[in-house]
């Protein structure tokens, strides 16, 4: 795609509009229904490109010349995507649990890598310091009021698609950028009477800490496969949005984050995508590649939602009510391969 151009810069969004579809096979496991926002079908390969995008362009109108982000992958190759765009050197501080295969996707958006730390708290402090001249955009993946507003395009735009409100949302959690956003669009469009749960893993669940110990808390290390979950510390807005909502925080393990990454890729099939309001009939989609269903498992655990019968548990213990709908947010993730994926399912025998 070209560079935009500058009259274009707020006409038209760096993100595409992503179907939200309704799952055969998880409707059916489940006895309601199951609908996913495919936010893996995003150029860029996940939802971050909403939030980032928004907030490059606006930088962009302030004057700015150049983009430096910290990120463990996906946030970074949504950064260089959007500075590519709109004609701005970037350069990507990854910590060093980032795959080489990703870095060279970020470099292929003509940005600069640099490697520093081992988690993303590390390598955003070294971001912060290149970051000092006024005319360079700092982009915190997660925490700045243009990433939220960003992402809350993905509700706005599903209520749009859906036939009616779901019961329940469904969204994974790493520094809280995403369930910001989800919750204020939420509130735009009239959805603030509906739950939310917050899947995070066993080991990437600065969220659950938080919430637990009702203070924003920092966790020792990041233990989880699920690397792009990989916030120390979530950011306050998203911790003060939790307490004022009704939303539920939940884990899940590795394992069964894996489990849903494995079952998506195989066994997902659509039987309607509706885009705006068009539909599109008998949709069936084998997993490959080419398909892009293939997710990573800091994606793969609000699937664990449904896969790992999470929301069942939810309504046995009482904590939801009835559900006939439920929108899960499959922010996607362009860090993951077959070869990961066949690699995690031996690890956890599966």
């Amino acid at each position: 795609m070209d560079a935009l151009k500058h009259d274009d810069i707020h006409q038209r969004p760096i993100y595409i509009e992503t179907p939200a579809i309704l799952s055969t096979p998880l409707s059916n496991s489940t006895g309601f229904k199951v609908y996913l926002k495919l936010e893996n079908l995003q150029v860029p390969g996940s939802f971050k490109i909403r939030g980032i995008g928004n907030l490059c362009q606006k930088a962009v109108l302030k004057g700015c010349k150049r983009v430096v982000c910290a990120s463990g992958g996906n946030g970074g190759l949504a950064a260089a995507y959007a500075a590519r765009l709109l004609n701005l050197p970037a350069t990507i501080v990854l910590p060093t649990t980032t795959p080489d295969f990703m870095a060279q996707k970020i470099r292929d958006q003509e940005a600069t890598v640099e490697v520093q730390g081992s988690v993303w708290d590390e390598s955003n402090q070294y971001a912060m310091t290149l970051a000092k001249d006024p005319e360079c955009l700092y982009v915190n993946p997660c925490d700045h009021p243009d990433i939220w507003e960003g992402h809350e395009s993905l509700i706005v735009e599903t209520k749009q698609q859906l036939p009616c409100p779901p019961d329940v949302v469904v969204a994974s959690v790493g520094g809280g950028g995403l369930l910001c956003g989800v919750i204020q669009g939420m509130q735009r469009v009239g959805w603030g009477h509906i739950p939310v749960v917050a899947m995070e893993t066993e080991g990437a669940d600065c969220l659950n800490v938080s919430l637990r110990e009702n203070k924003v808390a920092t966790i020792p290390a990041i233990t989880s496969v699920a690397k792009c979950l990989g916030a120390l510390t979530p950011c306050t807005k998203v911790f003060e949005l939790c307490q004022k909502n009704k939303v539920i925080s939940k884990l899940c393990t590795d394992k069964q984050a894996i489990n849903a990454c494995l079952k998506f890729a195989v066994t997902i099939s659509f039987h309607m995508i509706t885009i705006r309001h068009r539909t599109l009939r008998s949709c069936h989609c084998n997993s490959s590649d080419d398909h892009r269903q293939l997710v990573e498992p800091a994606c793969g655990a609000s699937l664990a939602a449904v896969y790992s019968g999470i929301l069942k548990d939810l309504q046995t213990q009482g904590q939801l009510g009835e559900i006939k709908s439920a929108l899960i947010v499959v922010c996607g993730g362009s860090a993951v391969t077959l070869d990961a994926l066949s690699k995690w399912k031996k690890e956890f025998d599966l």
